[in-house]
């Protein structure tokens, strides 16, 4: 990707936003008909950087007027800017103030950087109250202050040590496993909020913050931001889970932490790192084009989330969701990701496009990943058991199947359902003791349900009571097993279910069981509507969905004999768009899927299916065959173990001199290339290759 294509964006994003301005300067919604949050402040510094960068000129007098109006906001103090969001305005105006500077006199220049040097107890509404994230945009605005000289250096190193240590902002990320940021709204926590504080701490540091815990600071960021790479899905997405799930906005949030950090890590010598992340950072630049809007009079802008409902429907909207501020966020962080971007960097792919990793994320958000070979599978172990605006922004289940090269929209990706949607029944555990009451069948995830007396019941609606823990088995570059296991929280009765995975660079295997008698099955869920229609269908033992001019599809096909399949219930409405959940049952001791992300010049699902056979340890296909922890794939092969046939022929092709995890690249049958985890001797059709750990051979044509 060009870095020029950023500057396009923004242009013709804030040519839309532009027609929305007041004689004030002011951004007016056009939703809510008022000017709301940091709408103004964050076109301004958007404009301001086109200007900077060569473009812009039809914008400048708007990008004038904004600053005009937002810097007169911030003189006057929290109670003349709106909705008192004065953190948000801080960073973006001062340094906006250079970029205006040759298009304004030096009059009006100096009367801006004078309002900007506003104390910051006048700016911030609730000093002491705002501990949250918000608290990282005033850490990261005083900074910003201090390196352009509009505030005191020792003030501001004051107030950003006070945050850190006194003020929760060191807790809520250096106590994460991960160094996430734990923004302590909502239970789970929220991985798209996450992205929002960690954001700003990328900032404050990497604008060379210096004070006494720059280090630690520095330290928690650049683990965090590792530790996002496996969190961002093949496509390019930003992680599911949590208010503000599933808004365009994310995934600029995570293009920009990864632009900083891929200049980070080529400051230090890791030219691969950096190259990982800037390939990161093109992926979710290419994600958010998305949902770039062609209808008049919005073409040029963004839907404010991922799909194409009339924003005043406010489809996976929060209450803070709006049109002005959010559009604006998308603007101001691409904008920042534009200017951080300043080295040639070569791409090396990005560990959610090669895979060979299963993890869960600290218990506090209780996310759980895997990944083979750039298939991605992504579940919630807990679900929000804790409303957040009458909502369940995390519904447990499996939430995203995503691959390299295809379009994840169609996983699907869930991200809410409405607690007081359907209908009131009242579980009973199998002793029938009476639990609690529930509203039936409002939810949606790729997970298992049952039947309580004449109702089915969902996983997903059940947060309060049910959760899941994950086991992992064997993870590989180009196979991952783990099984989740879902049970009753309290001790107090409820079914248990045991779910196996088996992820290949292809597809998933599924399989749902239970030890308990009841009738039950797997709910499939299939994106039918995001604002436009997608072509739905159930063809015999499949149902799969596709984008009208998209040829990826998504198929869930059943492997078992005697299968039945239910679309009996309604549809629901997520983030998304909406879900139209099917019901897989059998009379058989498992339910077992296949679940087939389809691209162009993949094989027919039918023929797959066809070519599909259980062995004693695994299964073979025509895309592949698992046996045991060992994987055989058209292009590419491997394992663990000290042995291999590639053929099935009953011959060893590879043999190693120790037990290893290794890789194999493969053209028509022929190892090209070889790695493996550990210094070994690889002899392959009676030649002796030896290998360095971690360092790909090729292997010569020599027959």
């Amino acid at each position: 990707m060009e870095k020029d294509h950023i500057l396009q964006t923004i242009e013709k994003v804030c040519l839309v936003m532009a027609k929305h301005q007041d004689a004030s300067g002011a951004i007016i919604d056009p939703y809510l008909h008022r000017e709301h949050q940091y709408s103004t402040p964050y076109f301004a510094f958007a404009v301001g950087v086109l200007l900077h960068g060569g473009k812009g000129d039809a914008l400048k007098e708007a990008g004038i007027k904004a600053m005009e109006h937002a810097t007169s906001c911030v003189a006057k103090g929290s109670k003349s800017i709106p909705d008192e969001h004065g953190e948000f305005f801080i960073s973006p105006l001062s340094h906006a103030l250079e970029f205006y500077r040759p298009h304004v006199s030096e009059e009006k220049y100096l009367e801006w950087r004078e309002r900007m040097k506003t104390p910051l107890e006048k700016i911030m509404q609730n000093f002491d109250g705002r501990i949250n994230n918000w608290r990282t945009y005033a850490m990261k605005g005083e900074w910003s202050r201090v390196q352009l000289g509009l505030t005191d250096r020792e003030d501001a190193t004051r107030f950003i040590e006070d945050a850190w240590h006194q003020h929760t902002q060191r807790v809520r990320i250096m106590q994460d496993k991960w160094h996430l940021y734990q923004d302590w709204s909502s239970d789970p926590q929220s991985l798209a909020v996450e992205a929002v504080g960690r954001g700003n701490l990328i900032g404050l540091a990497m604008e060379g913050y210096d004070g006494p815990s720059h280090k630690e600071i520095k330290s928690a960021i650049r683990k965090g931001t590792l530790t996002s790479l496996l969190l961002q899905a093949p496509d390019g997405q930003a992680p599911a889970n949590g208010r503000t799930d599933n808004h365009v906005f994310n995934d600029v949030l995570y293009q920009l932490a990864f632009e900083v950090l891929a200049e980070d890590a080529l400051e230090h010598g890791d030219k691969l790192l950096a190259g990982r992340y800037r390939r990161a950072a093109n992926l979710a630049f290419q994600s958010i084009r998305r949902w770039q809007r062609d209808d008049a009079p919005w073409e040029g802008s963004f839907s404010i989330t991922k799909n194409f409902f009339d924003p005043g429907e406010r489809v996976g909207y929060q209450p803070a969701s709006q049109w002005g501020n959010y559009t604006g966020a998308i603007v101001q962080h691409l904008a920042e990701a534009w200017l951080s971007r300043q080295s040639e960097i070569t791409e090396y792919p990005a560990p959610t496009e090669i895979g060979g990793y299963a993890f869960k994320t600290d218990d506090k958000f209780s996310s759980f990943f895997a990944n083979a070979g750039g298939l991605q599978v992504v579940a919630n172990l807990r679900g929000a058991s804790v409303p957040k605006y009458n909502l369940s922004w995390t519904p447990l289940g499996v939430i995203r199947f995503s691959k390299t090269n295809w379009d994840a929209r169609l996983g699907p990706s869930d991200g809410e359902h409405d607690l007081k949607a359907g209908t009131p029944f009242t579980l009973k555990t199998t002793s029938g003791d009476t639990l609690d009451t529930y509203r039936a069948l409002s939810g949606i995830t790729f997970g298992p349900e049952w039947m309580e007396k004449d109702h089915w019941v969902r996983i997903s609606d059940l947060a309060a009571n049910f959760q899941a823990v994950a086991e992992v088995h064997f993870v590989h570059p180009l196979l991952v097993k783990f099984t989740l296991h879902y049970s009753y929280v309290t001790g107090r009765g409820g079914p248990y279910f045991r779910h196996d995975f088996t992820i290949t660079p292809d597809f998933v295997i599924a399989r749902l069981s239970t030890p308990q008698n009841l009738p039950y099955g797997m709910t499939i869920p299939l994106l039918e509507n995001d604002g436009r229609t997608l072509l739905t269908e159930k063809e015999h033992n499949m149902v799969f969905t596709r984008y009208q001019e998209n040829i990826d599809n998504q198929y869930f096909i059943s492997l078992n004999k005697e299968f039945s399949i239910h679309e009996d219930a309604p549809s629901i409405r997520s983030t998304y768009g909406w879900l139209k959940p099917f019901r897989f049952e059998t009379e058989e001791s498992s339910v077992d899927i296949l679940v087939y992300p389809k691209s162009p010049s993949d094989p027919a699902a039918k023929d797959l299916h066809a070519s599909f056979q259980w062995k004693k340890n695994g299964f073979s296909t025509l895309l592949g065959t698992v046996e045991n922890n060992m994987f055989i794939g058209k292009t590419a092969a491997g394992g663990e173990g000290k042995e291999i046939d590639l053929n099935g022929d009953g011959t060893l092709n590879v043999i190693f001199d120790d037990l290893c995890q290794f890789v194999l690249q493969l053209d028509n049958g022929r190892i090209t290339a070889a790695e493996a985890d550990r210094n070994v001797t690889m002899n392959y059709n009676g030649t002796a290759y030896k290998l360095e750990a971690y360092v790909p051979a090729n292997i010569p044509n020599s027959f």
